[in-house]
């Protein structure tokens, strides 16, 4: 009897082994997927791609360094690689503005080449509905209250949609 209990307890415990190592192994952090990616790029010498991702691992290498001992978190790689983006596009808005294309097109695919990392960006409608109910909830009724309904937004639904968007939708409902 005793031997049975053993038996089972060892299938078992190697069962829950076994599902908890192919979940580690497939979810990956963002540097691990960059460092991937970097030598996809560097295999098929996609020189755009192998730029944006060296200063993506760049700005991980930065912030794993810049004093705090706690490795990034999941939502702050997030956050740098938001960072990232939100750089390229608005160098690529600056170029377009003063008509030179030839820059601001390797800024925009660099920009591309970064979001691949983020995860799903929320369409409009649903940041309509998630802000009208943050606003419903914090009983905001006029532009007065938009830094407590910008606060509670830019905490629920980060990663999920820039602040110039859900900016622009707490405008629009507020007023």
């Amino acid at each position: 009897m005793k031997g049975k209990i053993i038996r089972e307890l060892e299938k078992n415990s190697l069962i829950v082994f076994s599902i908890f190592v192919a979940l580690n192994f497939s979810i990956m952090s963002v540097q691990s997927q960059v460092m991937e990616q970097m030598k996809a790029a560097m295999k098929s010498k996609d020189t755009v791609a192998l730029e944006s991702l060296r200063a993506l691992k760049s700005a991980f290498l930065l912030a794993n360094t810049s004093g705090s001992s706690v490795e990034l978190s999941e939502e702050d790689e997030i956050k740098i690689v938001q960072k990232l983006v939100k750089q390229r596009k608005d160098s690529a808005a600056i170029f377009q503005e003063q008509g030179r294309t030839d820059l601001a097109d390797p800024e925009i695919a660099q920009a591309k080449v970064l979001e691949q990392f983020l995860p799903a960006q929320m369409g409009e409608e649903e940041l309509k509905s998630v802000i009208g109910a943050i606003i419903s909830q914090t009983g905001a009724s006029s532009m007065k209250d938009m830094g407590k309904v910008m606060g509670m937004a830019s905490k629920q639904l980060a990663g999920k949609a820039d602040g110039k968007s859900i900016s622009m939708i707490v405008k629009q409902l507020l007023s």
